[in-house]
């Protein structure tokens, strides 16, 4: 399909070819859906943790006799029951991470870029370069009426990057990171012609998945 591009300023640069086996699928809310909790499950820290039996401190002695007290029996201060006692089967530090086939995450990349583009959410953008003025860009993100959006570069530019970092909702990720999560939760998915070319490049197989949360 074809599609305008703009710029900053929201002024016409010509048009972009955005092909319908990448940009024009059938969503599919499922997979995106498998997509997003893989991603958020890589990102938890898994760091909860608390003592069990063998752990905690306190004496292993017995703390009265078996019988003849009125007591239930006790074979150690230490056992769950008690205040000061371990935690039965409670957390302990692991990863949440699992893994997800390639295609899958292929799928919901596109399920994604597909629903911006049916939404009409999906802009070109010609390049994603200004001054490292935060202000400046906020009021060009303004004029273009993005409450919430994307922007997805080829290279992502050091100036851009920095002027862009204080503005609510703007976020900016190189080709190589896009993916399903931060495209979903942002309302506007803006793509330069640079990380245009380079996204068909990715999903073609032409360039390798990055690690972590892309997809």
């Amino acid at each position: 399909m074809q599609v305008d591009i703009i710029t900053l300023e929201n002024a016409p640069a010509g048009t972009a070819e955005l092909p319908d086996e990448f940009f024009a699928a059938t969503p599919r809310k499922d997979i995106m859906a498998r997509v997003v909790h893989w991603q958020l499950s890589k990102r938890r820290a898994g760091t909860h943790k608390v003592k069990g039996v063998a752990e905690v401190s306190g004496t292993t002695k017995k703390p009265y006799k078996q019988k003849g007290t009125g007591n239930a029996r006790q074979g150690s201060m230490r056992s769950v029951q008690f205040r000061t006692g371990g935690v039965a089967h409670g957390p302990v530090v692991r990863s949440h991470e699992y893994s997800l086939n390639k295609k899958v995450r292929r799928l919901g990349l596109i399920s994604a870029l597909s629903l911006k583009a049916a939404d009409q959410k999906l802009v070109v953008l010609d390049a994603a370069a200004a001054d490292a003025k935060t202000g400046a860009l906020a009021k060009k993100i303004k004029a273009l009426g993005w409450s919430s959006a994307l922007i997805i570069d080829g290279t992502v530019d050091e100036g851009f990057l920095r002027a862009s970092r204080n503005i609510h909702k703007l976020d900016v990720l190189p080709t190589i990171g896009a993916n399903v999560y931060d495209i979903l939760r942002h309302d506007v998915l803006a793509i330069t012609a640079a990380g245009l070319e380079g996204l068909k490049a990715r999903l073609s197989g032409k360039v390798a998945d990055a690690t972590g949360d892309a997809a």
